[in-house]
């Protein structure tokens, strides 16, 4: 196995290897293409990202500035927004649903280091898969962890640090992120609520 290969499946491998730096040389300048842009260029922001990503949505938005590793092992979803500041270590893949929000400097790392510091500092690392599922909207300097899956229709709370799954439909905070409490028909109801009474005061 080459070193990608060995890095995407999840197994110890060495970074510095010429395909992986040719690989993120790349993303280092997609994504400084896509950081120097101003606000008069959103179809050009568009194309790099739909570039820079493995797959994407019709619809995608990210705030500069924004930061990965290699960005082709990130697929997002339609309706994906990411504020300023997100940051995603993509060594291992990245799986994002439709609709999905991210607040500022919202951090998703998949890259891991052995325990051992003999190993560790030998140079092998590794990385563990994150998926995010539909529906989901992460607070401001939220930490998704490596190995991490979130479902469907969660909210998870600024601050917080995601270190295991999150079930679907669901509030999490904390450090590490613990399920707050399940969404429910009266959280449907009084937001339907809110939004009739904002659109009656058109």
């Amino acid at each position: 196995m080459t070193e990608k290969e060995r890095m995407l499946s999840e197994k110890l491998y060495i970074a510095n290897d010429s395909e992986l730096k040719a690989d993120a040389k790349k993303s280092r300048m997609l994504t400084r293409l896509f950081n120097n842009t101003t606000e008069e260029q959103q179809k050009y922001r568009v194309e790099l990202l739909k570039e820079l990503f493995e797959k994407t949505g019709e619809s995608i938005y990210i705030e500069p500035p924004f930061r990965c590793d290699y960005g082709s092992n990130i697929s997002v979803g339609n309706n994906f927004y990411a504020n300023f500041d997100c940051v995603i270590l993509d060594v291992c893949k990245v799986e994002i649903g439709e609709n999905v929000m991210f607040a500022p400097k919202v951090c998703i790392y998949t890259a891991g280091h052995p325990i051992d510091a003999e190993i560790r500092n030998s140079g092998l690392e590794f990385g563990k898969s994150v998926k995010i599922g539909n529906n989901v909207w992460i607070g401001g300097s939220a930490v998704i962890n490596p190995g991490v899956t979130i479902g469907d229709n969660v909210v998870i709370g600024s601050g917080s640090v995601v270190t295991k799954d999150i079930p679907d439909n669901v509030i999490a905070v904390g450090n590490p992120c613990r399920v707050l409490r399940e969404i429910t028909e009266e959280d449907k109801i009084y937001w339907e609520k809110q939004k009739e009474e904002y659109y009656s005061t058109l």
